[in-house]
């Protein structure tokens, strides 16, 4: 099938043109003005912008996540994601402890996912246990096409110790990888949990409170002390506040190489949300815990500079029933937010409108620097001959509401319900097929599992 893309704005982490695209089976043939409409289906998309297509590089789709699994599993959470622009998530696959390998690990996730995804997706690993036969297995997810990895700093099934992190992240260095890390000192909130229930603090609203700022901040700079020693980059994942952003910032001044990632959720929301009546605030529920609003302030400010590299969602959805399974005692509610469906529309709207970004940081955030950073750029990431055809059509003054109602999640409840958007996903490209039409889908299980390479971002 041949398509062409007529009159529009093609956007890149570096600047926006008006031009025309040409796209023949999976592929990009053509970028410019005058080329060949022979046989093409022709599509007028003037005033419109033209993204390549959004990478999410974290997301949890059929998670295990306490004593329940996550509302959306491969199925229902890729087409909300494809819906959103999303052409590629990276979820992360994980090895078990109690002598379980990362293969294991990897083939429980392809059964999870394969055949299921409306748009193309991959893995990374996250690592749990560390021992001679781990380490070997190391080359081998890379020949899988896996060069990022998951180390946990926090939750008991998780969490490595410091030895062992040390290990890891030199052994990753010598691969040509790295890993992304979630960072919380998981001693000082067990202890903070502990007296919030002495103290007969059961509800939502402590959730915050017993995993503070400061125990973020923390665990980034033990993680960069080690990480430093290794002499290996690291990425942290979800960064949530300026506490932690200065230990990133502090690390990179030292000569060290960082990356970071945040979410929309501490882009938009404030701490305020934990104490919403009816055990509303249990919606909110995610680690690290939704900050305040000078948070907020920081990382835009952040986004802006380009010290922030990706905005991923760590889609994670639950319905208000799951949630209720902590009714009694706030640690028992399942952490994690949906996302993928409107993490495109909501930087759009704001961030590009209200100036705090441009629309090409957008793409560089979205879109661009993952595909450098998890080694799928340029076949995916920027609009260019010879790149995959994954192509956003990106209406930016069409207005919606953002609903539970009307979301394609699998959850009766929705983080940002009531969120005006000015910007919306009116067309989807995925490797050349035509999957959202008018901002519906009308292509789904049409991903397939994508090999990485390894890291190309500085």
């Amino acid at each position: 099938m041949r398509y062409l893309l007529k009159n529009g704005t093609v956007v890149s982490a570096e600047q926006s043109v008006q031009a025309d695209v040409l796209i023949e089976g999976e592929k990009i043939i053509g970028v410019g003005k005058g080329l060949d409409e022979n046989g093409a289906e022709v599509i007028d998309v003037s005033g419109k912008l033209l993204f390549p297509g959004f990478i999410d590089g974290h997301t949890h789709f059929d998670l295990e996540v306490a004593g329940t699994v996550t509302a959306d599993d491969f199925e229902t959470g890729t087409r909300a994601a494809i819906a959103g622009g999303t052409t590629l998530v990276i979820d992360y696959a994980s090895q078990d402890k109690g002598g379980h390998t990362l293969k294991e690990g990897l083939e429980k996730w392809h059964r999870k996912a394969d055949g299921k995804c409306s748009c193309d997706y991959s893995f990374h690993m996250s690592v749990v246990e560390w021992n001679e036969e781990t380490e070997k297995e190391i080359e081998d997810m890379i020949s899988e096409g896996i060069t990022s990895f998951k180390l946990y700093m926090t939750y008991p099934a998780m969490i490595v110790n410091d030895s062992d992190l040390y290990k890891i992240i030199k052994k990753l260095n010598e691969c040509g990888c790295f890993a992304g890390v979630h960072c919380e000192n998981a001693g000082v909130i067990d202890a903070l949990i502990a007296e919030a229930k002495k103290e007969g603090r059961t509800g939502p609203e402590n959730h915050p409170l017993v995993r503070p700022d400061t125990m973020e901040a923390e665990a980034v700079h033990r993680l960069l002390a080690i990480a430093g020693e290794a002499k290996a980059p690291v990425m942290i994942v979800h960064l949530t506040n300026r506490k932690a952003f200065e230990e990133v910032m502090r690390a990179r001044m030292n000569g060290q190489k960082v990356y970071a990632e945040t979410c929309p959720q501490y882009l938009l929301l404030d701490d305020s949300v934990y104490s919403r009546p009816d055990f509303e605030g249990a919606k909110y529920v995610c680690a690290p815990p939704i900050r305040k609003k000078e948070d907020q302030d920081c990382l835009w400010k952040a986004l802006a500079n380009g010290e922030i590299q990706t905005v991923a969602t760590d889609q994670c959805s639950f319905t208000m029933e799951q949630k209720r399974l902590g009714k009694d005692d706030f640690t028992k509610i399942p952490g994690g937010l949906p996302g993928v469906q409107t993490r495109g529309t909501l930087l759009y709207t704001y961030g590009v409108r209200t100036g705090k970004i441009t629309k090409e940081q957008m793409c560089g955030l979205l879109s661009e620097n993952a595909a450098r950073l998890y080694g799928v750029y340029p076949r995916k990431g920027v609009i260019r001959q010879g790149s995959d055809a994954d192509i956003v059509v990106f209406d930016p003054e069409k207005e919606s509401v953002i609903s539970a109602k009307t979301h394609l999640y699998n959850t009766d409840n929705n983080p940002y319900e009531g969120f005006a958007l000015h910007g919306d996903i009116e067309q989807v490209f995925l490797r050349g097929q035509q999957v959202v039409q008018d901002g519906k889908v009308i292509r789904e299980k049409t991903g397939t599992y994508i090999k990485r390479g390894k890291n190309q971002l500085y």
